[in-house]
């Protein structure tokens, strides 16, 4: 089979681990990305031991290195805080996945970062601005359908395409894609040193969910690198494009679609970062003078809003030449901080199953509906439990005894 060949459709999170793991087994693939370049999408990621460890297993030595020295230091307390809008202390819950890495444990990480670390080395493998359209099935051989009016013709084809996937809603029409109602305004907040000095320690823990009244939460999640990313770039990785990153804040203000706070904004979508950041301010108003000192200081050029949404569990699919990896498949609302550590746990498995039909002579359907199986096995728990209104409930942050705070 040496000129098995694997498309993928999606230059994401998986789309390029799932690359670099192909590349690491002698295994031919092309990626297929719509985007121009590595642009801007989304800020910090929580990782954990799933995520870390598939990225161990499918990077370079190198530059699984410099993803472990450009991540976040490691904080007091690695772990899912709760408070309130006063910034007390509701409870705290475990992050999920297996044990953390106890000497230098998997923490968060720039988002773009990571992304220019998994593009080192791929840049004959990757086609940006190369929408996808489709696909065609011609017996043992998938053509790819690009929006230029080419194809690539390929043994497998990998839908990481994300939520809005043209591959699975092809293949799959029958999977609804669910609007939570929610909205989240993502933000960066610089972390100067005055700053860093004057808020409250526990907002520098793992990842922080402040609950206020009138359904508005506020999420924070620090990122201050281990070491410098334009230093340790130079070193590990000098003929990477990696941009230089400075500490900053994430703060998600999540509120509902119909909240009154959004009243004044005639169209959310194409509301500049200076007229959404009265809106945050405005959310927070009454709430801890650090939280509202949060607000007034964020960086209003990278405020951005997004859509809560998710796809609904299928439980099972027939098994073909076409798969899925990531948000293509288990788009999950960002309850548990698993989307992208599920989608590299994906790309991982794969290339290992893609690996062993190619060098042990498995059978690649066989192989592939083992990945499958593995994938809701493992994944769907968490994929159930995300979409589930009480996912935050207070009283598993409690221990026993103590009472919910009602609001």
């Amino acid at each position: 089979m040496s000129s098995f060949h694997v498309l993928i459709a999606g230059g994401g999170i998986g789309g390029l681990c799932l690359a670099q793991g192909l590349r690491k087994a002698g295994i031919s693939c092309t990626v297929y990305e719509a985007a121009p370049g590595i642009v801007q999408a989304g800020y910090r990621l929580h990782m954990n031991a799933t995520g870390g460890n598939a990225l161990k297993q499918c990077l370079p030595d190198n530059l699984y290195e410099l993803y472990m020295r450009t991540s976040r230091t490691t904080p007091r307390r690695e772990a899912f805080v709760l408070i309130d809008d006063q910034c007390q202390e509701i409870g705290t819950r475990p992050h999920l996945g297996p044990d953390n890495d106890p000497r230098r444990p998997h923490t968060a990480v720039n988002r773009r970062t990571l992304r220019q670390i998994m593009y080192s080395g791929l840049d004959d493998t990757v086609r940006f601005g190369q929408p996808v359209t489709g696909y065609e099935e011609h017996g043992d051989k998938v053509r790819l359908l690009l929006a230029d009016g080419t194809s690539a013709e390929g043994d497998v084809l990998v839908a990481a395409d994300g939520l809005h996937s043209v591959i699975r809603r092809q293949r799959l029409p029958q999977i609804p894609t669910v609007d939570t109602g929610l909205r989240s305004l993502s933000v960066r907040v610089p972390l100067t040193a005055d700053l860093v000095a004057s808020l409250p320690d526990i907002l520098f823990d793992g990842f922080v969910l402040a609950l206020g009244p009138r359904n508005v939460s506020l999420a924070f999640g620090a990122y201050q690198p281990r070491r410098p990313v334009a230093e340790a770039a130079a070193e590990l990785a000098p003929e990477a494009a990696i941009d230089d990153v400075d500490p900053y804040l994430m703060m998600n203000c999540v509120i509902d679609e119909t909240s009154a706070y959004l009243a004044g904004i005639p169209d959310l979508w194409t509301a500049t970062g200076d007229e959404l950041h009265p809106v945050v301010r405005e959310a927070v108003r009454d709430w801890h003078p650090a939280l509202t000192e949060l607000a007034e200081r964020l960086d209003p050029s990278t405020l951005a809003p997004m859509s809560v949404r998710r796809l609904e569990p299928v439980d099972t699919w027939p098994t073909s030449r076409i798969t899925f990896l990531g948000d293509a498949i288990h788009a999950m609302p960002p309850t548990f901080g698993s989307g992208a550590n599920t989608a590299l746990r994906d790309a991982a498995c794969l290339a290992q199953a893609l690996e062993r039909a190619t060098t042990d002579k498995s059978d690649l359907l066989t192989e592939i509906a083992a990945y499958e199986r593995d994938m809701r096995a493992e994944v769907w728990p968490i994929f159930r439990a995300s979409a589930d209104p009480r996912a935050i409930d207070q009283a598993d942050f409690l221990p026993d005894g103590v009472p919910v705070v009602n609001r």
